[in-house]
């Protein structure tokens, strides 16, 4: 399913996170509106802390599966 709204890039330092802790096949497993959303909303803090605290939370849920944004998902 195509998403409507603007689709959110993915920074390079985001899919070296996902490589290096072997989450990028997990990552685009996810549906297409999820891997947006997680990037908008990663993209969205202004400050740097936050945007890791976002991504780590993230990789967590993708590394678990069955989450995502800390609510059940059955994906």
């Amino acid at each position: 399913m195509a998403l409507t709204r603007d689709i959110n890039p993915m920074p390079d330092w985001i899919r070296s996170e996902l490589v290096s802790r072997g989450l990028l096949a997990a990552y685009e497993a996810r549906p297409d509106y999820q891997r947006n959303d997680y990037l908008g909303w990663i993209g969205r803090a202004s400050r740097e802390e936050t945007r890791r605290k976002r991504l780590d939370q993230m990789l967590d849920e993708l590394e678990r599966g069955g989450v995502y944004m800390r609510m059940a998902w059955n994906g």
